[in-house]
């Protein structure tokens, strides 16, 4: 039983990256009801912002406490700069489209996303663990953990409140939920559709970059992020419900639990253990854990 305290904080760890991934992948459908494919770009150039920025800030001499900061101002660089080029260049031309076409346009975004990462950034992998350096270890149950998972895990916990109190406390967020219940009656009633939808996917790319950013200290940043970062947020996505933040929420935590348990047990099932929870759960429930068969209108 000594290894359950671990286990839990390892998968806490880990759902809490899954869920940067999944939750801004779920909002962008919920509101522009696009399945984003060029989603884990966005995770990706997030990272490399963050460890390029990083590393030459550290490498002047600035203290190690600058590098919490600049993951956050990176991601929100990126989105700033990416969020809403992408959605008024690309992605309005997609809306009411069938799946088929938006996936294969912003598939096409996404392989042109990684062909200008090898371009600009080479195919070496970058580091800067500033941050995780900074922060230091602590013992809990006798087990060993970096400072910067738990903090991860709080961080997480965070973005879950802050978007709950975006949705339904603020002005943007009630138009966001106006938008997402009836975009058709939302326009009549004098809200500009295409500026939440602007503003829904430049949030999405926000949440996309954080958790590249926030991910680059403790593993680096290679060619392909983007790519393992988009299968499991779709899958992560899939388990809780296309455009549910709850469900991403639960799913993300789930997923990561079930990979660090397939670590502790059977460490060859780690790659496939969310896919795995993603069959048995799609095969019980075909729309997510927290999605529901809705009406189509034609």
């Amino acid at each position: 039983m000594d290894f359950i305290l671990p286990m839990l904080v390892d998968g806490l760890a880990a759902s809490a990256l899954i869920f940067f991934i999944a939750v801004g992948l779920t909002l962008v459908f919920s509101v522009l009801r696009v399945l984003n494919v060029a989603h884990g770009s966005f995770y990706a150039i997030g990272a490399y912002v963050a460890v390029v920025i990083g590393g030459f800030v550290m490498s002047a001499g600035a203290s190690p406490w600058l590098s919490f900061p600049i993951l956050i101002l990176s991601a929100a660089l990126v989105a700033a700069l990416l969020g809403p080029a992408i959605e008024r260049t690309f992605i309005r031309f997609t809306y009411g489209k069938p799946e088929a076409v938006q996936i294969l346009v912003t598939f096409a975004l996404f392989l042109i996303f990684e062909d200008l990462q090898k371009l600009i950034f080479g195919v070496q992998a970058y580091y800067q663990d500033a941050a995780v350096s900074v922060l230091g270890i602590s013992d809990i149950g006798g087990i060993i953990y970096l400072n910067y998972q738990l903090l991860l895990i709080a961080l997480a916990v965070v973005v879950v409140v802050a978007l709950r109190v975006m949705l339904h406390h603020t002005r943007l967020g009630k138009m966001i939920t106006a938008v997402v219940a009836d975009p058709e009656v939302s326009a009549t009633l004098g809200i500009d559709t295409r500026r939440v939808y602007a503003a829904a996917f430049t949030i999405g790319v926000f949440l996309a970059a954080l958790g590249g950013a926030l991910a680059s200290p403790n593993s680096g940043v290679a060619p392909g992020l983007g790519a393992e970062a988009i299968v499991l947020g779709f899958a992560v996505a899939a388990i809780g419900g296309l455009g549910q933040i709850e469900g991403a929420a639960l799913a993300a935590i789930i997923v990561g639990i079930a990979r660090v348990v397939a670590i502790y047990q059977m460490p060859q099932l780690e790659p496939v253990a969310p896919y795995l929870v993603m069959l048995a759960v799609l095969l019980v429930r075909p729309y997510g854990l927290f999605g529901a068969a809705t009406a189509r209108r034609i």
